[in-house]
């Protein structure tokens, strides 16, 4: 199995800036992408920002230009920096990664997994 812990929200005002982490562990053979999303109350969870090991960057739409995606794909780690935060942006943000397991010589997947989830609120 593979195991996302994300860490990094917060409480911020408008206008401030918040970094997430995530790292993947576990039987990892390989990641495809890893990335973040979030959910807001009374809401259906929305594409933050993505990013494959082979393939390109997607942002959501009201990200663009305010959010950065970056990894460092030898600690299996995804960041997510958030600027210009808006009262919008107050969500619960969860970590997701495509993978490949390595379990007693044979592989599994690709699976998605999904972290448990870290609160960002942004208010004065």
């Amino acid at each position: 199995q593979v195991q996302l812990v994300e860490s990094g929200g917060g409480l911020v005002q408008p206008g401030g800036s918040l970094r997430l982490s995530c790292v993947a562990s576990g039987n990892i053979f390989a990641v495809h992408y890893m990335g973040w999303y979030r959910q807001a109350p009374g809401k259906e969870r929305e594409l933050v920002a993505t990013q494959g090991t082979n393939s390109g960057t997607r942002y959501g739409d009201s990200m663009k230009g305010r959010f950065t995606i970056s990894r460092d794909n030898a600690k299996n780690t995804v960041y997510l920096q958030m600027n210009s935060l808006q009262s919008e942006d107050t969500a619960v943000y969860f970590c997701s990664a495509m993978v490949t397991l390595r379990w007693q010589g044979k592989l599994e997947g690709p699976l998605t997994s999904w972290g448990q989830g870290t609160q960002v609120t942004v208010s004065s």
